[in-house]
């Protein structure tokens, strides 16, 4: 039920391998601390390697990772 006892619209989520959670927004996040974040966006990037500057919105910090079996660029 939403806040006036009405139904709730559902959002969509997508994770995306080895990137953020997509979210359609807006949204409000609570941290594990209690305090929120909103954001009025239409979607909503929120990181999932907890890398980002920007936590809990991704910043892309997950792209900066190399992987253990890729080959050494110079």
């Amino acid at each position: 039920m939403g806040e006036a006892g009405g139904p709730r619209e559902r959002r969509r989520v997508r994770v995306v391998r080895g990137g953020p959670v997509l979210v359609e927004g807006p949204v409000e996040v609570e941290l594990e601390d209690g305090s929120t974040v909103v954001s009025d966006r239409f979607v909503v990037a929120l990181c999932a390697c907890r890398r980002s500057r920007s936590y809990p919105f991704c910043d892309t910090s997950h792209r900066r990772r190399t992987r253990p079996d890729a080959p050494d660029r110079p």
